[in-house]
């Protein structure tokens, strides 16, 4: 891969970041639950708010990361402990979003699904921009795949056990913390589990061809020169 090009895909990862981010925060703000992945880091922000949604997502995707290093061992490689840095933007991004739609009060029901289907193509869109990036996999992936991978177990039926794994967690806690209630998993952690995947093949199908085109288009441009 030439540099330039490099460039380009760690540029649109960046991107999809702040959008996946953003898809959390908007989901986040329906009250109605947020995505499984996050569900965890969502109840413990609830239970300790001295720390930020975006804090306890840093968190977490670090212990994904540790995760990562305890399965794979010396077959983990270093190039992923970049997931490092790009967990701490995504967390501040999160904060960024919840910032950016702090304004939203409503206890309408109707509005709160609303925003949790927002939330969940934003978030889906952002997702769909990191696979065409094809550079790196965010910390959770990254984790399913090396489940995947130690357990010798396809990666999608992984992903679903890793989903359901992360609410029945995110439930357990919400018990323990809230006196037997169930807090921050909720209906809206249902929808983004069962539709962020379809959001990202809709979106992925649709912008794969031009933005190949455009992170490439430096490649070609050296073939030319040369």
């Amino acid at each position: 891969m030439q540099k330039k090009e490099q460039i380009k895909r760690y540029s649109l990862f960046i991107i999809s970041l702040f959008f996946a981010a953003l898809g959390v925060a908007i989901t986040k703000k329906g009250e109605l639950g947020v995505s499984p992945i996050s569900s965890v880091a969502n109840v413990f922000s609830l239970y300790f708010p001295e720390l930020s949604l975006g804090t306890w997502l840093i968190l977490w995707n670090c212990v994904l990361i540790i995760g990562q290093i305890v399965l794979l061992r010396t077959k983990f490689q270093w190039i992923q402990l970049l997931q490092i840095p790009l967990s701490f933007l995504f967390g501040w991004f999160t904060d960024f979003g919840m910032w950016l739609t702090s304004w939203f009060q409503t206890d309408v029901y109707l509005m709160r699904l609303v925003m949790v289907v927002i939330g969940t193509i934003v978030l889906g869109f952002g997702v769909s921009l990191a696979v065409i990036a094809n550079v790196i996999m965010n910390s959770g992936e990254a984790f399913v795949k090396a489940l995947s991978d130690t357990l010798h177990v396809e990666f999608g039926n992984v992903k679903i056990g890793f989903d359901i794994s992360c609410v029945i967690v995110a439930v357990a806690l919400s018990l323990l913390f809230f006196d037997f209630t169930i807090q921050g998993t909720r209906e809206g952690t249902i929808i983004a589990a069962c539709c962020t995947g379809l959001v990202v093949k809709f979106f992925t199908r649709r912008l794969k061809t031009p933005l190949d085109t455009l992170l490439t288009d430096c490649t070609n441009e050296e073939a030319f020169i040369s």
